[in-house]
């Protein structure tokens, strides 16, 4: 990998490590090895040999038989089964007009499963800026894009479709829907202690171990309930829990003049309510 400049030796301590190479001038090459992954790799790559080594057999058979004769027949079925898993590489074949005979490439196995769990982060970005762990956990965060994108274009954020034709109209419905998102994402952090969203800082976690909830929100998940005994709720729920909190129109017996009165909310709601307060941009 990276013409030898990464090898396994790097991670007998640490599970990422940090490399440079003259191919990527002025960037930052971070190697990560996550174990689980490395056994998830293993064993499908065990399955597909496994698979292919099966389809292999066919042809083999069917050589025997002397129902496929010919270099180029033979050559061109056994082909056709390497590249149907794609582990071509990792066997080693013997042709003749008459004869076939295959076995796995072991040296070519274990090179490539020496690798496994193994991957690189590059970044421009300066160490002073971003360390190496946040790199990583920037990287992971990948996935918010994805999910932030299906809140836009979902009804998450209830902002109606609106077909804009000029420029400056479609960057400000972006900026607007952008900005609701941002708004949501510090309502969310702000609230976690009321919802299932997990309050451990990922700081304070493993940045290439696979992401786990804390005990805290596994616990609250599994009890539908805050330590506190009352009921942990989704955002949406939350929000929807918030909507009671009605402003009522009230008449006075006597004169008949009106005047707003609004219903005073339950420790939930306030407490979500102070919540808010505490955002600070």
């Amino acid at each position: 990998m990276v013409a030898g400049t990464i090898q396994p030796s790097l991670f007998e301590e640490e599970n990422l490590a940090e490399v440079s190479h003259a191919d990527f001038p002025g960037e930052r090459l971070i190697a990560c090895r996550n174990p689980v992954l490395g056994r998830m790799r293993a064993h499908k790559r065990d399955e597909l040999l496994a698979a292919t080594s099966k389809e292999l057999t066919k042809v083999q058979q069917s050589v025997r038989a002397g129902r496929l004769r010919g270099k180029a027949k033979i050559g061109l079925k056994a082909g056709a089964k390497l590249g149907k898993y794609r582990v071509g590489k990792h066997f080693q074949l013997t042709i003749q007009d008459d004869a076939f005979a295959f076995e796995v490439d072991r040296e070519s196995v274990a090179n490539e499963a020496a690798m496994d769990g193994i991957y690189v982060i590059r970044t421009s970005v300066s160490e002073e800026k971003l360390s190496a762990a946040d790199a990583v956990r920037a990287y992971k965060d990948l996935s918010k894009v994805e999910r932030a994108f299906r809140t836009h274009k979902g009804v998450d954020l209830q902002a109606r479709p609106i077909h804009h034709h000029l420029s400056d109209r479609v960057k400000a419905h972006l900026f607007i829907c952008m900005l609701a998102y941002y708004v949501r994402w510090h309502m969310e952090r702000a609230w976690a202690s009321l919802t299932f969203k997990d309050e451990e800082s990922k700081q304070q976690r493993d940045p290439v171990a696979p992401a786990q909830r804390s005990a805290a929100a596994t616990a609250k998940a599994q009890a539908n309930s805050l330590a506190d005994g009352t009921p942990a709720r989704t955002f949406k729920g939350l929000l929807e829990h918030l909507a009671t909190i009605t402003q009522n129109t009230c008449i006075h017996p006597a004169t008949g003049a009106t005047f707003p009165m609004t219903t005073s909310p339950n420790p939930t709601q306030q407490k979500a309510l102070d919540l808010l307060k505490s955002i600070s941009l």
